[in-house]
């Protein structure tokens, strides 16, 4: 009875790893795909049109056409380096924007 204990706690360790290396490999699997789906999230100030600026905090028509006016962007600080926007405003919108290389 004591082998037949011994024998079914190890079989049982034995799944227990089993399920959490494939639930690790899941985990690990989902991670590039969450990390493309919040760089899509963001609007790429290199190729957006001046609707799709202007639903960023701070930008309106005259600084949508701004910053389509200075592009290409090597990154999106430029905006604030080439005097598109004033810092202020770059630090409410920078988690939402990326400028995209061809």
């Amino acid at each position: 009875m004591k082998t037949f204990a011994t024998v079914l706690l190890a079989i049982m360790f034995a799944i227990s790893g089993m399920l959490h290396a494939a639930d690790k490999d899941a985990k690990s699997a989902a991670k590039p795909a969450a990390a493309q789906a919040k760089t899509d999230d963001k609007i790429d100030i290199n190729h957006a049109k001046a609707d799709q600026l202007m639903k960023l905090d701070g930008i309106g028509e005259a600084r949508a056409k701004a910053i389509i006016k200075g592009r290409p962007y090597k990154a999106k600080d430029e905006l604030v380096e080439k005097n598109i926007i004033p810092q202020g405003v770059y630090d409410k919108i920078k988690d939402g924007i990326i400028a995209k290389q061809k």
